[in-house]
């Protein structure tokens, strides 16, 4: 399926939305879950003191640091994964993208907020045969908890399994996955890919690596910083005009592709984006609209950054 986010289909879903409004499909006996968890709010703006506890404490915890970087100013990532994680994941198709668990720190007027993406809330959007409350157990645990985040009421098991923008049909879900490239065998894909990752001029660098043992699947998340700071589909433009809440959904990032069978994959920017921002709107400032070029731009980028062909893209 192609779904392209241009300015027809966007005034078809806002005449569809102003038409029949958004009606919040949980029932009142769901438990509702939201995609982040403070664990820590501190009253210090040292990053670098504050990254090098946290990495002490996920390592003490059992997980290992596979990843780590700063997309902007004031702002740093951390991304772990651990044996049980990949095993979880090698038991659903697709389920790679839960291998990993993000950790974000992020400096907001003098103060520190450590966060880290809710396992639980992962294991249903990745159709995972597991919640991983265990591993929600160990990081809260190893970093602390005060609350989750990133969505007013939150979403049930039910929707995040079908999650899909607004539960609008044409939007698409975790099934549906842009095409980037094709090679002959998965030992050539990654060979290709990371090569091209070293040496791409699109402003897409490797970030992290995980492979699932006896599978040929590989995920590799990567950072986006365009052409400029301000490029459409970078990491900063985005957050910058999306993660506009007093806490940060810092760990929305990095971006990712899945390499199979040597098929290289990225989940559609409409799902990737709403499903870390279940409750932006569609209008207004910090809505879809401010990022209506934002798609295209990553497809474009991660096409280039992969060595697929960009004429295949939209």
């Amino acid at each position: 399926m192609n779904f392209k986010f241009n300015q027809i289909l966007l005034i078809t879903f806002l005449t569809t939305f102003m038409a029949i409004g958004y009606a919040n499909p949980e029932s009142s006996n769901e438990v509702l879950y939201k995609p982040f968890i403070l664990s820590q709010h501190l009253k210090t703006a040292d990053i670098n003191k504050v990254s090098t506890s946290v990495k002490q404490r996920v390592k003490a915890g059992g997980f290992d640091i596979v990843g780590e970087y700063s997309p902007y100013s004031g702002a740093n990532i951390i991304i772990v994964s651990s044996p049980a994680l990949r095993q979880y994941a090698s038991q659903s198709e697709n389920g790679i993208y839960a291998a990993i668990q993000r950790i974000s720190v992020t400096v907001v007027d003098n103060t520190t907020q450590v966060s880290f993406t809710n396992p639980t809330y992962m294991a249903h959007a990745y159709r995972l045969k597991t919640d991983l409350v265990d591993v929600k157990k160990r990081l809260k645990k190893q970093l602390g908890f005060i609350k989750e985040f990133g969505s007013n009421k939150g979403l049930s098991k039910t929707t995040l399994r079908k999650f899909r923008y607004k539960q609008w049909m044409m939007m698409p879900n975790f099934s549906d996955r842009l095409e980037l490239a094709t090679f002959p065998n998965q030992k050539n894909a990654l060979k290709t890919v990371l090569k091209t990752l070293r040496n791409n001029k699109s402003g897409v660098k490797k970030v992290y690596q995980v492979t699932l043992d006896g599978k040929n699947e590989t995920i590799i998340g990567v950072k986006l910083s365009g052409s400029s700071p301000d490029d459409c589909g970078s990491d900063n433009f985005i957050m910058k005009q999306i993660d506009s809440k007093k806490i940060k959904s810092t760990g929305h990032l990095p971006y990712e592709v899945l390499i199979k069978n040597g098929n290289v994959y990225a989940l559609f920017a409409e799902f990737r984006i709403a499903l870390n921002f279940p409750d932006l709107s569609m209008m207004g400032k910090n809505g879809f609209t401010s990022i209506m070029c934002a798609p295209s731009s990553i497809q474009t980028a991660l096409t280039l950054a992969t060595g697929g062909n960009t004429d295949d893209a939209w």
